[in-house]
């Protein structure tokens, strides 16, 4: 399925100035398929380019790609000599997005023969030529990675040194050497497939066992093995430890741990807990094997209310505990030990000799730059942690500096090799441009600064110890610095979880797959306020107003990068900590408060995308991406300040917003934004410069054109590929077209009408539309949408329901008939989905209706799937018009979500969101003949 949107005045009602040719993001996108693609990758490890080094709030690579190529291709209307009439530029629209669809499949990323005809599209729709990309606001590097495998001349850039480096090492440095052999003695260069940057990978990987080898020559003796219970020694994963206070009970002043669970691994049939007991004034752990006892079920001794003390109760609050924090007098106690076994991981009760063995003098040489006094998500300042060496124990801290140290001698190994393989013996370095021998060791040290930089993050007193994955996480979980009252110590030189070889393995991997150019992105550092935009086409996705403080959190690996490579890369090094005052970041600790640091927010964005306007290509609209969250809806149904304030900020900057696109980044079969604060979907906004004569309009004018051109715009939009989760977004897009397209909308009073305003207005005739559908239902469904509305699947009395049965047109005997009422004893209610979900023939049903079918669909879906949901539906649509069954879910969903019941939300959302996929499973059901089946006959465009 597909989406079409077509809701802008003619150029002759807007500007005498020739409208630019509409772009097919403008007007249509495969969402369907884009939308599978980028939530596939999410289960997509080895390999992705986003594994190279944590970056925050990436977007697919899928949604880029075909963002990116939309962007830059004609839709066919605006080719008329080529495509005459409707049902030309429909098919010739279906070629391109059946491309599209093709070009967003994991599989195919590095397809050269999809990959060439895509090139060539984007050439036939610029004259020729192949537009040059800009990225201001690079990040992780996701949309220059995507021009470059699309073969577009392109530009990076991001203020934030960290992100430089990402970049720099995606789309940058792969291009110098890529088709190239490894240079490493001991790699095989005769039997292997060196295209792109996989020579460049596997040399990576054999330094970097040189430097595990010769860190680990060094330092491993504060990393013994664990003896295990055949008297063996093991190679130890990690170290559980957990950090300690003293009781504050004076007359039972023992070390008491702060510990949230005892259960250490949660898989079943594998279970393992720590238990504490108190011996002679001493807090002791022991390792047991089996489920979580009855009476050690739920938290361990601290919880968010504060913490108890396990030797006499003591109830421990956290002032206290961040009083003892901010004196020094947090401790730490080990509570078992993970080791490698043959058979996976083996749990130890803790010993002396391995706690003895962690009990080393803090190094010098440690970050000892400062923690900010206060940032977004920061909070382990109250608890005395105030250098960013304080976020390591000292034997980390041990390890990571003997890697780092032994960087520049592997320089020198590597230029040796390099020459001896023949590369150049020009001595310019990677940061000059070179691309010779003394390169070739600077790009080789920086990958592994790279997997050094990724190891900080799980070699680190913030890191969490996974009990289910058994797995050592890093400390990023959530874009914040939280404190963990447990963590595990990884041991760097094992071959498991945590370990800096593994680290090494992710970095390769994802070098590998990386398109290595041609052509080469420029990377630079550089104040999107204040850089140069002439004739580039912009692709952007900018900073989330203040959701995530991204300078602050970049810190934590920038301490060591800064040390690895201010000698290699000096101009992206040079300050002591990222750029803090000009980040274009909402932050009230930096900018005087909320009010101040939405000026400065605004103000900033303002001045970016009016630099753009005037200076940027305007043959191709901008593309701007937010990631949008649940959370940020207001009780009104706007959104709250950062999804408003981008919007205002780009009307206020002269765009007019032709379409925006919500792309899903989770599975929407299940969607997590539902009642939590998880990224439901990256709404991408399609720009172009509002025409300088653009008129005003009164408040009245607006509102009728926003009746008059909505309604269409949203029931094509039910029709296509929207998930009922993303339909309140999605409008958004021809909603704040018609808004935008004005200079200014006049209130009654002659003030401004605010984006919050247009945006109220467009979610009311959102609820309008799918109000209006109520009247087009059948008797029975007509009835239990006005009771779903009022009562849910409550009961209430028969005589209210008699009087509601009645003023539908219909009866609570022929309800009950429907099988979707029931009334017993003066008392009635809607059959729940629970009740609806067993066994089902439409065919010989005597009663059916649309509220039966959509209902038992749902509860059929959430059970048995999609397959079972595709093999009812030939039969369904003998009954019912599934349309209607649709657009029933789409008013279910709603009408869920307003009453914030997110079990019926997510059922609903469920069988809409996988609508395409069951209608072509549908079709092969159908193709079997049946006895009791009538012609299965779907429209075309739902396909």
């Amino acid at each position: 399925m597909t989406h079409t949107t077509d809701n802008q005045p003619n150029a002759s009602e807007r500007s005498t100035v020739t409208a630019p040719k509409k772009k097919l993001i403008e007007v249509s996108l495969p969402l369907e398929a884009i939308n599978a693609a980028g939530g596939r990758e999410k289960s997509i490890r080895h390999g992705h380019p986003s594994t190279l080094h944590l970056w925050w709030a990436r977007r697919p690579l899928a949604t880029a790609r075909a963002v990116l190529f939309s962007q830059l291709v004609d839709d066919p209307s605006s080719r008329p000599e080529e495509f005459p009439t409707r049902d030309e530029q429909d098919a010739e629209r279906a070629r391109l997005h059946d491309l599209i669809a093709k070009l967003v499949v994991w599989e195919n990323s590095n397809d050269e023969e999809l990959l060439s005809a895509a090139k060539e599209e984007i050439r036939r729709s610029n004259n020729g030529n192949l537009p040059a990309v800009l990225d201001p606001f690079a990040g992780g590097g996701t949309i220059p990675l995507e021009a470059q495998r699309l073969g577009l001349p392109s530009n990076a850039s991001d203020l934030n040194p960290v992100a430089v480096l990402i970049n720099r090492a995606l789309v940058d440095f792969p291009s110098r050497f890529a088709d190239r052999s490894p240079v490493h003695p001991e790699a095989d260069v005769q039997s292997t497939d060196w295209s792109r940057g996989r020579g460049l990978a596997e040399d990576v990987r054999k330094y970097g066992v040189w430097l595990r080898d010769e860190a680990e020559r060094r330092v491993g003796s504060h990393y013994p093995c664990a003896i295990g219970p055949d008297g063996e020694p093991r190679t130890v994963i990690a170290w559980l430890w957990a950090r300690t206070v003293t009781n504050p009970n004076p007359a039972n002043p023992v070390e008491v741990p702060l510990v949230p669970s005892w259960q250490i691994c949660s898989k079943k049939g594998k279970e393992v807990y720590v238990r504490p007991t108190v011996v002679d004034g001493e807090v002791r752990f022991k390792v047991n094997r089996g489920p979580l006892p009855d009476d050690m079920k739920g938290f361990g001794t601290v919880d968010r209310s504060g913490a108890e003390s396990v030797a006499d109760g003591t109830p421990i609050s956290f002032e206290y505990i961040r009083g003892e924090g901010r004196a020094g007098r947090i401790g730490a106690r080990l509570i078992a030990t993970i080791v490698e076994d043959a058979r996976g991981r083996l749990y130890l009760s803790p010993t002396a000799e391995a706690e003895a063995a962690a009990d080393v003098e803090r190094p010098l040489d440690g970050p000892s730059e400062a923690l900010p006094d206060a940032a977004l998500g920061f909070r382990v300042q109250n608890y005395g942690l105030t250098e960013w060496g304080d976020l390591f124990t000292n034997r980390q801290l041990l390890a990571i500096n003997a890697m780092t140290g032994l960087l520049p001698e592997l320089r020198l190994m590597v230029e040796r090799d390099a020459l001896a393989a023949g590369f150049d013996s020009a001595g310019v370095g990677l940061d000059a441009g070179g691309s010779g021998s003394k390169a070739y060791a600077d790009a080789v040290s920086v990958y592994l600064s790279l997997a050094i930089s990724r190891l900080t993050a799980r070699s680190s007193n913030l890191s969490i110890w996974h009990p289910g994955r058994e797995t050592v996480e890093h400390v990023f979980l959530r874009p914040a610095m939280s404190m963990t009252w447990s963590y595990p110590e990884a041991n760097p030189f094992s071959s498991s979880s945590g370990s800096f070889l593994g680290q090494v393995d992710w970095v390769s991997r994802a070098l590998e797959r990386v398109p290595a150019g041609p052509p080469a992105v420029s990377v630079t550092q550089a104040d999107a306020s204040t850089r140069s935009y002439e004739s580039v086409v912009v692709s952007t996705d900018p900073p989330y107003y203040d959701n995530i403080g991204y300078s602050d959190l970049s810190d934590f690996y920038y301490v060591w990068l800064r040390r690895m490579l201010s000698g290699i890369l000096p101009e992206s090094f040079a300050t002591l900590l990222t750029p803090k005052q000009e980040e274009l970041v909402a932050n009230p600790f930096r900018h005087g408060g909320q009010q101040g640091a939405e000026r400065f927010f605004i103000d900033g964005f303002n001045q970016v995308f009016s630099a753009i306007r005037t200076t940027a290509s305007s043959d191709c609209p901008i593309a701007v991406y937010y990631a949008y969250r649940q959370s940020e809806t207001n009780k009104d149904g706007t959104s709250s300040t950062g999804w408003h304030t981008l919007l205002g900020g780009l009307i206020r900057s002269g765009w007019e917003i032709t379409a925006t696109w919500p792309v899903r980044t989770e599975s929407a079969k299940r969607p997590r934004s539902l009642g939590a604060n998880a990224l439901a979907t990256s709404v991408v906004l399609a720009c172009r410069p509002r025409p300088v004569d653009a008129v005003a309009t009164t408040r009245r004018a607006f509102v009728a054109a926003l009746k008059s051109e909505l309604p269409v715009a949203l029931r094509n939009l039910m029709q296509g590929a929207i998930a009922p989760v993303d339909l309140a977004q999605a409008a958004i897009g021809p909603g704040i077209s018609v808004y935008s397209r004005y200079s200014r909308v006049r209130e009654a009073d002659g003030s401004d009408m605010s984006v919050r305003d247009a945006l109220l207005l467009i979610n009311s005739t959102l609820d309008e539309v799918l109000g209006e559908q109520e009247s087009d239902f059948d008797p029975d469904t007509r009835f239990a949408v006005k009771w779903y509305r009022q009562y849910g699947w409550a009961q209430e009395s028969s005589g209210i329901a008699d009087q509601l049965a009645r003023s539908s047109d219909t009866s609570i005997g022929a309800l009950e008939r429907g099988g979707i009422f029931e009334a017993k004893g003066g008392n009635a209610r809607l059959l729940a989905p629970g009740h609806l979900e067993g066994t089902w023939d439409p065919t010989t049903d005597e009663r059916v209706s649309v509220w039966e079918a959509t209902v038992r669909l749902a509860a059929v879906m959430a059970k048995d799937g999609a397959d079972k949901v595709a093999e009812l539906l030939p039969s369904v649509q003998t009954r019912v018009n599934l349309d209607a069954v649709k657009e029933l879910g789409f008013l279910l969903f709603h009408e869920a979500e307003k009453k914030k019941d997110t079990k019926d939300a997510i059922l609903f959302n469920g069988l809409v969101s996988a609508w395409g996929d069951v209608n072509e499973q549908a079709r092969k059901f159908a193709s079997t003949p049946r006895s009791s089946q009538q012609e299965f006959d779907f429209d075309e465009d739902e396909d």
